[in-house]
């Protein structure tokens, strides 16, 4: 562990539990803690649904608790240009994107890594359940100690400066233990809930939202022989393996089991769906695009033990990598693998290493 007595760090702060302690570990080791709150998205999106007011009243209280400084920043601007607009785009195009992947490569660790050098940083810090070591003048991105919460597939993107000079203190740690150092301390976020799904849509229908971006493109929606059962309203506004939403549960001569949507006919804007856990929901392996490397990685060597997750808290599967054209990699798992989904990403690991990972192009049947 870093001796960073007396360093400066910059936290992010972002309202929650996990960044409160995040603080909290770093004074307790000696360092000049500076907190950073950062405003990402602004209200008049929102229509009442932001919660950066409440989170910034909780983000001061801990600072003040802990006697540390909190500095403010909004880049609302850097975010709708670097992330949310991509989001939209990749929509468009029928695909299924993760804006927080892009949000951490874009704002956390460049928009705000360059506030934190401003503020005389020594090292930037988060409340990310990963943790990262140093060897011979490399970072290494680790999977944090709780599983469940492990944060290393949103983080892939980053790179050598970006980890080299970062702390995330609470990567040694279970949930529950973090919230009972919050209690113990008297931080008031203890108990906070935990944000789910997307940060800027938030707790409102994913539908209503994106129809205030982008127009419904009506569509069949068939079954794999061709059959039509439905119209969709646009591809746009559903994704692979999704079960809730397809309004086709009461057709008559449905068995009962559930509904999915097993793929995208972009070409011909057709939803294509099966009822049951059919085969058309599984895939051998998949094409990705746009591989990134933390470190440089000599794929022979790692793929006897490699394993990647192609969603967030899913259990390593194991697979096989080849890389081809165009900074491109064909993935075969050693079992199929269930709602394989462009746009999202696919992330590679050796043991407890994060190696990278890419964007998820197509799947292998």
């Amino acid at each position: 562990m870093e001796d960073i007595k007396g360093k400066r760090v910059i936290v992010g702060m972002s309202g929650g539990v996990d960044s409160s302690v995040a603080a909290f570990l770093l004074k307790e080791r000696g360092a000049d803690v500076h907190g950073v709150f950062m405003k990402n998205w602004e209200e008049e999106f929102d229509q009442g649904y932001c919660t950066a007011e409440d989170d910034l009243k909780d983000a001061e209280a801990v600072c003040e608790t802990l006697g540390i400084p909190l500095h403010k920043v909004n880049f609302s601007k850097n975010y709708k240009e670097r992330v949310f607009d991509y989001f939209i785009d990749t929509l468009k195009d029928g695909l299924t994107p993760n804006p927080d992947v892009l949000c951490n490569k874009e704002i956390k660790f460049k928009a705000f890594l360059e506030y934190a050098e401003e503020l005389g940083a020594d090292y930037l810090a988060t409340g990310h359940y990963t943790r990262v070591t140093r060897e011979d003048g490399k970072a290494y991105l680790l999977k944090g100690i709780d599983d469940n919460k492990d944060q290393s597939y949103f983080l892939y993107l980053l790179n050598q400066q970006q980890l080299i000079n970062t702390l995330f203190p609470i990567g040694d740690y279970e949930k529950s233990e973090v919230r009972q150092i919050a209690l113990d301390n008297k931080l008031i976020t203890f108990d906070k809930k935990d944000s789910t799904g997307i940060c800027f849509i938030g707790e409102r229908d994913f539908t209503d939202f994106i129809m205030q971006y982008l127009p419904t493109e009506p569509g069949d929606m068939i079954l794999p022989n061709g059959e039509v059962v439905a119209e969709h309203k646009g591809l746009a506004f559903y994704t692979i393996g999704q079960r809730q939403g397809l309004g086709i549960g009461g057709r008559k001569d449905s068995n009962g089991e559930p509904w999915f949507v097993a793929d995208k006919d972009l070409k011909n804007n057709q939803l294509i769906v099966v009822q049951g856990d059919q085969k058309e929901l599984y895939g051998s392996g998949l094409l990705a695009r746009e591989l990134h490397e933390i470190n440089p990685i000599d794929w022979q060597d790692v793929n006897p033990r490699l394993t990647a997750k192609i969603r967030y808290r899913q259990k390593d599967v194991k697979c096989q990598v080849e890389l081809i054209e165009n900074n491109r990699v064909r993935v075969i798992f050693d079992d199929p693998q269930r709602a394989i989904t462009p746009g999202q990403s696919i992330v590679f690991y050796d043991g407890d290493i994060c190696l990278g990972g890419a964007f998820i192009e197509s799947k292998i049947a």
